[in-house]
């Protein structure tokens, strides 16, 4: 078997404000629309693509309050104290300051649409 990544979906309550948010504060870029069915923004960013469809007011979070599933996922960057400041002058939340994780990585988590945690990582 040779699997290669292809996507993530995500579900927000506004899909078109968490795939501009994207675009606004992490430089992707949209790459399509599907406006029939449930409606779609196709982002790309870093290379991986990110399908973000408009959730339905059934889609509830799970009865304890936790999510299920996807924990986050991460980006690499180079200069990620240059990157967290420009950030932060957009106003992106930190959920994590720039700490090193293990000698040789530097991680940040920042907060994205819908609650979204998304890690940026340095290697050294």
């Amino acid at each position: 078997m040779n699997l290669t990544y292809d996507h993530i979906h995500l579900r927000a309550a506004d899909h078109e404000a968490a795939a501009q948010w994207f675009v606004d504060m992490l430089g992707g870029a949209i790459t399509g629309r599907i406006t029939t069915g449930k409606p779609r923004v196709d982002v790309k960013l870093g290379g991986a693509t990110i399908l973000i469809t408009q959730a339905e007011a059934s889609d509830l979070p799970a009865p304890d309050g936790l999510n299920k599933g996807i924990d986050h996922f991460g980006f690499a960057v180079k200069g990620l104290d240059g990157v967290v400041a420009e950030l932060k002058s957009k106003g992106v939340v930190f959920t994590m300051e720039p700490n090193e994780a293990r000698p040789g990585i530097r991680i940040c988590f920042i907060k994205g649409p819908e609650n979204i945690s998304i890690e940026l990582l340095e290697r050294s």
